[in-house]
C-alpha cells in the first residue's frame, strides 16, 4: 500500500474521522435538533400537565448546553460527545425534574424523541467525496468513529453521498466502549487489518484526540471547525487545521 506522501496525513494508511464538527457542521446539526426536540417535548409535556407549558423547552436547552437565541452548542456541554442513549436518559430526567412522573416523562420522550434529520441539518465542511476519493487514490483507507448512533449516522452518510466511500465505521450503539477509550480505533484497525501506528485520527474535540493517543495512532490531527479550540487541542495534536479541507497538499 502506498501511504499518503505529504501534508498532515503523511505516512498514514488509515484515516479515522470523527463525524459531527469534523465532517459536518456541528452547531447546525445539533442546535437545530435541540430546537425541534424542545418544541416537541414542550407540546407533549403540556398535554400531560398544562401547567408546564413554557418551562420544558428552556430546561432542555440548559441541559443540552445550547443557546436558544443563537443555536450555538457549548463545547463543554452534553452534546459535545455524549451517546444518544445517554442524552435520552438526561432528557427524561429533565422532564421529571420539571414535574412529570417517571412514567409521564418516559411517555413524553417516547412521543417526541427523534434522531437529527441529515437531509435538513447536515452541512458538510468540505468536499467529502473529493477528500475521501483522494485518500483512497493514495492507497489509504477511510474510517469513521462517532458518538452518534448507527442508524442516523448511516442516514447522514447516505444523504451526503459518501456512504460507499467509508471503508469501516464504529458508532456509539455498536457495543464498543466509546471515546475517549481507544476501543473504537482499535476495532477499526482490526477490521481493516491496519496498525494504529499507521493511522491518523482527525477530530474537532479533545475527546477525539485523547482516543487517538490512547490507541497509539501515528498522528492526532485537530480541526477547528467544531467544538474544540486551539488551546484545548494543541496539547494533544500533532497538527491543527481549520477544516478537513486543509488536510491534503494544496488544501
Amino acid at each position: 500500500m502506498s501511504p499518503l506522501s505529504d501534508g498532515p496525513l503523511a505516512g498514514c494508511e488509515l484515516v479515522v474521522f470523527d463525524k459531527d464538527g469534523t465532517l459536518i457542521e456541528f452547531h447546525a446539526m445539533w442546535g437545530g435538533w435541540t430546537a425541534a426536540l424542545a418544541a416537541d417535548l414542550e407540546r407533549a409535556a403540556a398535554a400531560i400537565r398544562p401547567e408546564l407549558a413554557g418551562s420544558v423547552a428552556a430546561a432542555l436547552y440548559r441541559v443540552m448546553g445550547v443557546d436558544p437565541a443563537t443555536g450555538l452548542v457549548d463545547p463543554h456541554g452534553a452534546l459535545a460527545a455524549t451517546p444518544m442513549a445517554v442524552l435520552r436518559g438526561m432528557t427524561e430526567t429533565t422532564l421529571m425534574q420539571a414535574g412529570l412522573s417517571p412514567a409521564e416523562a418516559a411517555a413524553a420522550v417516547l412521543a417526541s424523541w427523534h434522531a437529527p434529520d441529515p437531509v435538513a441539518l447536515a452541512r458538510p465542511l468540505a468536499d467529502l467525496a473529493g477528500l475521501f476519493g483522494t485518500i483512497h487514490r493514495s492507497g489509504a483507507k477511510v474510517a469513521l468513529a462517532t458518538s452518534d448512533d448507527r442508524e442516523p449516522t448511516e442516514r447522514t452518510l447516505a444523504a451526503l453521498g459518501v456512504a460507499t466511500l467509508i471503508d469501516a465505521s464504529v458508532c456509539a450503539d455498536d457495543g464498543i466502549p466509546v471515546k475517549p477509550a481507544p476501543d473504537m480505533i482499535l476495532a477499526l484497525c482490526r477490521r481493516l487489518g491496519l496498525a494504529p501506528a499507521r493511522t491518523a485520527m482527525v477530530g474537532d474535540s479533545a475527546i477525539d484526540l485523547r482516543m487517538g493517543r490512547a490507541a497509539g495512532v501515528a498522528r492526532c490531527i485537530g480541526v477547528l471547525s467544531g467544538t474544540g479550540t486551539g488551546p484545548e487541542l494543541a496539547p494533544l495534536a500533532d497538527a491543527i487545521v481549520g477544516t478537513i479541507a486543509e488536510l491534503l497538499p494544496g488544501g
